[in-house]
Order: structure tokens, then sequence, then C-alpha cells
């Protein structure tokens, strides 16, 4: 077979198919059908040799020695790919499976988010949940055993205050932050923090401080006074906080200011004149030390505890990410580890659409590479701390969610972001009902939403990981590198670049800092070039921009990272990878003529979405490599979903999108793979696909000539060996 061949060309043809609305969801598909032991004996991608024999074998994870990676024990350097689990609230049998499921297919760090707190009114405030603590105790048991990781995040302000905590003003009323300032749940904290890490763990035999299987110890889940909650704290909890306030201004100024009020957090959004800039000025400084203050308080606790851990403040944002950010993440700084939750979406609009999917809801369905500013990779990390994005996913009911490993994999590598923790497992191994079955609507089950347990997701994770964690991407050097002084936080004025929101030119005119010689934004597709990293307390006057222009093409919708290692058209919506050992694409293949051609690889596709890995096992280059994975993936549903073209308002702007019919159900299909490839390496003679389990299912004879192998692919094909 040459390129020129019929194969090619007929693929050639189809390539220029585009997705619409959708449904049924069948035709041109293939079953998604697993058997009970996925990726276990027999299976050819099992990769659960790249794990330790036993998480923390060699000690703990600590520090790189210039503060912004993390290293395990024996100083290696630690690349974490991660998800977050629901399995601690499982039986044992469950979580021992769920373990070995994830390191079979790459997973070597585990968030377990709990809520540690006593849910039964009566318990004692300063008392602990034991069956969250146990679930704990035995899910990092079984991660341990299967050298996984584990960062814990204990607890989560959304709880319901009971009124048996005598917390005035909250009766089964969330606590949003009151921590940062209540002494009575500041105490009831410490003792929780204090069962959770000084009890003996019966499934190890040691404490969870003690312990070096636990890696990040969150502090908290999702909380901040700079953000919008901050403005419900109710009476007479907000005379607490302006009385900590007016304490802070009298030692600052030597006296109390007349009239003293606390500002809402959206009057801190805003520019302001006068003595109102002042009062400000003076709160957001407040509200970011009283943070510091106690995540530095809560980690002096943990150290007398015998924690040895890495410690990790908070991972929410402010009310404003152009203003607020910075002040938010210095308040992070009393600890070690950065860290931040951020979700690819698309529009999703109805009744219970915080967690669910149903018939009747209106969603846009659009690719996130069309959009590369929503890429949850997008980080300004801060000098000296390792970054963190703690919760994530490409978020269903999106269609293109086979992109996300690939996107994530790729530019974690060149950023040196240090883990990325999927969202949520919610099975031991797959998630084959998402159906939510106790209810109906239109005569379809609902669809829970927040699943990763998923063939799109979980189910492109074996070559992500494998190319992330054995380093086939390199990191760049800094594309931008800023220095903020303090005071310019407390200001609130304009960072030379943020990762949300919006600048305005004519609002914010002369709104960055005085001290910087850089008097612009700078381009937010920066992040897709190297490390964006600011250093806080800094000269403004220190800070430096890499040429951009020689990765930024902005007529032609296109970056290309300071490495050349990865390229993408936003334009049309696909990103390549172009590594010695990693070679491969993501998106519209069929808007790129349906060919793309790589440095050893020409690929030739009908499909019009795909995501291809060519990911060398062995640590050669493709063109040398003597055992490649190939990975897969397509457009996936489950049978039945429909959708129907539709308009529809979101926040008063009118959307061009779709209504889903019915959400469907079991099987999930997958759409077929309609690929050819060919490889510049003459030492390989066989192709072995295997099937959704990892198992050989075919062998395949390559067609070889003039240096090249070359096949077209069965078209239910997601992983296929070639040898």
């Amino acid at each position: 077979m040459t390129w020129k061949t019929p194969v090619f060309l007929c693929l050639l043809l189809g390539a220029l198919n585009t997705w619409g609305a959708q449904g049924p969801w069948g035709p041109g598909t293939w079953e998604f059908k697993p058997g009970p032991d996925p990726f276990g004996k027999g299976s050819l991608l099992d990769l659960r040799d790249m794990n330790e024999k036993v998480a923390g074998e060699s000690g703990f994870v600590r520090l790189s020695a210039d503060g912004n990676d993390m290293v395990l024990g024996n100083g290696r350097p630690a690349r974490f790919w991660a998800v977050g689990t629901d399995l601690f609230r499982k039986s044992g049998v469950e979580m021992d499976r769920h373990a070995r499921f994830l390191a079979a297919i790459g997973v070597n760090m585990i968030r377990i988010h709990a809520d540690i707190a006593p849910k039964d009114p009566a318990a004692p405030m300063d008392s602990i949940d034991e069956k969250e603590l146990d679930g704990i105790f035995r899910m990092l048991a079984a991660a341990k055993k299967q050298g996984i990781y584990v960062t814990l995040s204990p607890f989560w302000p959304h709880h319901a205050i009971p009124a048996s905590w005598n917390i005035e003003g909250y009766k089964d009323r969330e606590g949003w932050g009151l921590f940062f300032f209540n002494p009575r749940l500041q105490q009831a904290y410490r003792a929780w923090m204090t069962a959770l890490y000084s009890r003996k763990n019966p499934y190890t035999g040691l404490s969870l401080a003690e312990d070096p299987a636990v890696a990040v110890v969150q502090l908290m889940n999702e909380d901040s006074l700079l953000f919008w909650t901050s403005q419900e704290i109710q009476a007479p909890q907000n005379e607490i906080l302006k009385k900590r306030f007016e304490a802070w201004l009298a030692k600052k100024y030597g006296k109390v200011p007349e009239a003293v009020q606390l500002l809402k957090v959206w009057d801190l959004t805003q520019p302001q004149t006068g003595e109102r800039a002042k009062l400000a000025a003076d709160q957001t400084q407040f509200f970011a030390e009283l943070q510091f203050d106690f995540y530095r308080d809560m980690e002096k606790m943990l150290r007398k505890l015998g924690c040895k851990q890495l410690v990790n403040a908070m991972n929410w944002r402010p009310a404003d990410p152009v203003r607020l950010y910075d002040a938010e993440r210095w308040s992070m700084s009393a600890n070690a580890v950065m860290a931040v939750n951020r979700y690819v979406t698309s529009l999703h609009i109805g009744e219970n659409d915080g967690w669910r999917i149903d018939n009747g809801h209106q969603i846009t369905d659009r690719s996130a590479l069309l959009s590369p500013e929503t890429f949850p990779t997008n980080l300004k990390q801060v000098d000296g701390h390792p970054f963190l994005v703690t919760e994530s996913s490409w978020v269903q009911p999106m269609s293109y969610q086979a992109e996300g490993p690939f996107v994530v994999g790729a530019y974690q590598a060149l950023s040196g972001l240090d883990a990325y923790y999927w969202f949520s497992a919610t099975d031991a191994t797959w998630n084959l009902d998402p159906r939510i079955m106790w209810t109906t609507v239109q005569g379809d089950h609902p669809l829970f939403k927040w699943s990763c347990s998923i063939p799109s997701l979980m189910g492109q994770f074996p070559a992500a990981a494998l190319a992330y964690r054995r380093g086939y991407l390199r990191q760049a050097p800094q594309s931008v590198h800023e220095e903020r002084a303090l005071d310019d936080l407390w200001q609130r004025r304009i960072p030379l670049i943020s990762e949300e929101g919006a600048y305005d030119p004519n609002r914010d005119k002369g709104a960055f800092a005085p001290a910087s010689s850089i008097k612009q934004e700078i381009d937010r597709l920066a992040f897709l070039t190297g490390l964006v990293q600011v250093t806080y307390g800094g000269d403004p006057a220190k800070s430096r921009v890499a040429d951009l222009t020689k990765f930024i093409r902005r007529d032609q919708s296109k970056v290309t990272s300071a490495t050349q290692e990865i390229e993408l058209d936003y334009g049309k919506g696909i990103c390549k990878v172009s590594a010695p050992a990693f070679q491969g694409f993501a998106g519209f293949v069929g808007h790129a003529g349906g060919v793309v051609d790589l440095p050893d690889l020409r690929l030739t596709s009908a499909n019009d979405y795909l995501a291809c890995y060519f990911v060398s096992m062995d640590g050669l280059p493709l063109k040398s490599s003597r055992r490649i994975l190939l990975q897969t993936g397509a457009v996936s549903h489950l049978s039945g979903w429909e959708t129907i073209p539709s308009r529809f308002k979101a926040d008063g702007v009118e959307q061009q999108g779709e209504k889903i019919l019915h959400t469907g159900q079991p099987p999930w299909r997958i759409q077929n793979t309609e690929l050819s490839f060919s490889l510049a390496n003459p030492l390989l003679s066989k192709a072995v696909v295997l099937d959704v389990d990892g198992r050989p299912a075919k062998e395949l004879a390559l067609h070889i000539g003039k240096g090249r192998v070359e096949l077209r692919l069965p078209p239910d094909t997601t992983y296929l060996i070639l040898e």
C-alpha cells in the first residue's frame, strides 16, 4: 500500500464529513463491551510496572531543589498521572479492584476528596465521621499496594452547619468563609485533622502522618474570602470578621479609621477612587493575610502531629481572575503546593444541570481545541511552588472528550505542571451505565455527568500516561516571567497575564504596575508556548517576556510550543505532537484535509474527529522502536443518544446549539475508526490489535516497503501494538 492507493484516497474523500446534531446514535459505531477483568491477566497493555512496588518505598514525596517541582523520596522527578476517586465509599473488594485497574492504565496518584466532619447533628462538633475515616484508610492501603500515591482532601465548607454546633446565624447553612476566622470552627477543624493524621490505619499499621504513600495534604476544598460566597457571611459572623478587620487596621495605622465597613467582594473587582480605593486595598490585603495565616497555622499543627507530607492550602479561585487571582495565590503561598480546580465544559442548560443530563436540556457541543483559552493547563505558576489541578475533566455531555487526555498530557509536560487529577472515577473499572435509575424524564433516565470512568476519557489514559510519565515531551523554558510587588496585589493592579477574564483597555488603562516596564497585557496564547511563572514580592521592573511572535501566529490561528513539539491550529481544531518517541494528533482531522503529516508518520483518516497516539513502549524513537502503542479515540455516546438543532438563550445571549431528545441507554457506542498510517520504521513486522481489555484480539500483517510500514486499522480499534 502507498500513499496514493485507492484505500487512502477513499479515506480522504470521507474526511470532510462534519458532525451536526446527532442521533439516534448507533449507525457507523461499534459496541464498547469490556470483560470482567479489564487490563488484567493476559493484557499486553498493563502499565502497573511503571509504578513503584509500594507507593512511598523510597520515602516521602518532597520538593525539588528549586522548589518548583515534586520529587520522590529517592530524588527522582515525580511525574504523576492522577484521578480523583469516589471508591473510598465502596467496599474493600471494589477498592482493591479499582486500584489495580488504575495502575494498569497508567495512574500513579489519586485524590481522595472526603468530608470527615461529623454528619450526625447530635454528634459532638469536634468528633469525626468514623465511616468516612475507615474508607480513607482502606482506600489508601489499596492504592499504596499498587504503587499509587494519595492526595488527601479532608473537608469542604459546602458542609451544612447544624444548629447543634452553636455557630450563631447558621442553622443547616453552608459555612463558606467561616473557617478563616471563627475560633470554634477552627478548634473543631484541628480536632478532625488530629484524628485523621494521628490514628493508626488498621490496614497499614501506620498513621497517615507517618505514611509516605500520602504525598500531598490539602487543607480544604474550594473556599475563599475573595470569592462571591463571602458576601453571604451571615450576622453575627460578619461582625466578628469586621472586628478582626478593625484590629488589623489599628495595627497598620495606629488607630481605627472612622466608620469602618467591609466592602462587598464586588467592590474589590472594580476600580475605586479616593478613600474607597484605600479601603479596598486594605480589605484585599486583610483577606489575603487572614487566609495566609490560617494556612500557615494549620501546617504548623500538622508538623506537630508528625506529618512530613507536602501541604496545599486550597484549590479555589477569586471573584475576579484578573484583579484578585494573584492576591488569592499569594495567600496560598503559606504552604508548599499550589492548586486550582478547573473544568472544560460546553454550555449545558436545564433543571438539575449541575449534576445530571436530562431529555430536553439545551447544550452547545464545542471542542476545546477551537477555544484554547479554555485549556485547564493554562496556568500562571508561582515560582518556588509545585502546581496541581486537583479537579478537572472534559465534562459530559461533550462529544469531544477524547481530546482531553491528549491535550492534558502534552501541555502538562510542556509547562511542568506537576499533576492533573481527572474528576472523578465513579466505578471500580468502567462506568458502563451512567443512568440515574430512580427517575425518568420524558421516558428516559437522566445521566450522571461527572464521571471520568468512561471510554472517551479513561479509555484514553494508557498512551497519554505512558508518554507523559516517561518524559517523551520536553518542558519548555519560561515564556513569561512576571514579578509582582505585594502592594500591586492589594491595589488590584492589572497583571501582565491572567488565566481567565478580560482586560478592558479603556476601563483598565493605566492600571498596570507603575514599576513595570511592560504596560500591556500579554497574549494568553503564551500559556501554550512554554512556562508562565510569577514571583510575589519581587521587582516588577525585572519582569520579562520571550519573543512570542516566533510561536504565536494569530493571522493563521496557530500556536507552536517553544520546544517545537506541539502545534495547535485552533482555527481548524487540531493539535499535533511531533516528538521522537511520541507523535500523533487530536481533533478535526477532516478539517485538515484528512491527512496529518508528522516527522515519521503520515496519517490519513475519514473521521471528522479523532485522537490518535503513536507512543514508543521501549523508550526508543518511533523510527527505531521495536514496540509501539497505537491508540485511537473517537466520539462516543450511549446507544440511542439523540439531539436536534436548537436555538436558546444563555445569560441573555442567543446560542445555536442542540436539544437533547434521548439520553440513550447502555452500551456505550464508539464511532468507527477510519484510519490508515504509514510509519518510517522498517524494523516492525506485525500489528496486534487489542480488545478494550488490553488483550490480543487479532494479528495483522503490515505492508512493508521503501523503509516504511503501512496499515489500515479495523474500525473497532482502540489499542494496537506494533512489533
